[in-house]
């Protein structure tokens, strides 16, 4: 049976609004007993909050003003960015219940500004650990040797996408163009350039597939003829960059950082960069460059002259 309040009040007691709420996720949208319990306990420190700073009773008198006051209190308190945004939602929640309900009248939330998260910098591999993919003692001379030498390549040297690589087929390759196709999100394709020695390792590993009886239209496949799957290709990655890399962490996507990065740091154009990752949004590729700069600091920072008296 469906939820209703078989009342609607123009007014309505802050604690009991915040019972019906609850009783309203709980009921109709079934959330767990936990969470329940968790908007439950950040709304009755709201209503504290609202009782005793603003003498608040009623919510049809609650305005942007005192949630803002309130977000300044909880910040002023040392709550994390992420504990903030939890607890905004939960109040933005209930407050468009009480719309619902006819309690209060305006989108009094329009008004506030949910904190923005600290954009966190990509993390990629340093030129000399990628130096490591081009080195004859890092693989095997086996089909599985060098195929995990043309996969790390290709994450490497096309800024693709995990999915991409995976969903990968022997015709995206255009051995006349010298290219690849890739499907990326929402079906979008795009085209990215490749250069002699990996479209003669591309050949050597179709050769090997040949060879080995694997007749299959996919790329990337096991030493059985079966297709590559994502968790592969991540094993993969951590075997062979986990003991080279000193990054953070090690997976496929830090490659299609490493990429980017390592174009930015030789002087390409952020354009052309945002055109080979696919993406829809400039301000998307934009994070690279903040990671371009660092790069620059340190650099100079260690190879100055100046800079490297003052250090002594």
């Amino acid at each position: 049976m469906r939820f209703r309040l078989i009342l609607r009040y123009h007014s309505m007691n802050v604690d009991s609004a915040i019972e019906s709420f609850l009783l309203y996720i709980k009921t109709e949208r079934r959330l767990s007993a936990r969470t329940v319990r968790a908007y439950g306990d950040t709304l009755s420190a709201f209503a504290a909050f609202l009782d005793k700073t603003f003498g608040i009773a009623d919510v049809g008198q609650l305005t942007h003003l005192e949630i803002r006051e309130w977000q300044m209190q909880l910040a002023d308190h040392g709550y994390s960015v992420n504990t903030l945004r939890t607890m905004l939602t939960t109040v933005r929640t209930f407050v468009k219940f009480c719309r619902r309900q006819e309690w209060i009248g305006t989108d009094i939330m329009a008004k506030v500004t949910t904190p923005r998260l600290p954009r966190r910098l990509p993390v990629f591999y340093t030129e000399r650990e990628t130096a490591a993919l081009y080195s004859p003692e890092t693989f095997g001379d086996d089909f599985e040797g060098h195929r995990d030498r043309l996969l790390l390549q290709l994450l490497y040297e096309t800024g693709m996408r995990l999915s991409e690589v995976v969903g990968l087929k022997e015709s995206s390759v255009d051995f006349y163009s010298n290219s690849v196709k890739v499907l990326g999100k929402r079906d979008k394709e795009r085209i990215i350039p490749l250069e002699n020695e990996i479209l003669h390792n591309i050949k050597c590993y179709f050769s090997l597939k040949k060879e080995n009886g694997f007749s299959s239209e996919v790329f990337f496949v096991r030493d059985d003829g079966t297709p590559l799957t994502r968790h592969d290709v991540s094993k993969i990655v951590k075997k062979y960059m986990g003991p080279v890399s000193q990054a953070d962490r090690i997976s496929p996507h830090v490659f299609r950082h490493t990429f980017a990065t390592h174009l930015l740091n030789e002087g390409a154009d952020i354009n052309a960069i945002k055109e080979l990752l696919g993406h829809s949004d400039l301000s998307a590729t934009e994070v690279y460059t903040h990671v371009s700069r660092q790069h620059l600091k340190e650099t100079y920072k260690h190879t100055h002259p100046r800079e490297r008296k003052t250090e002594k």
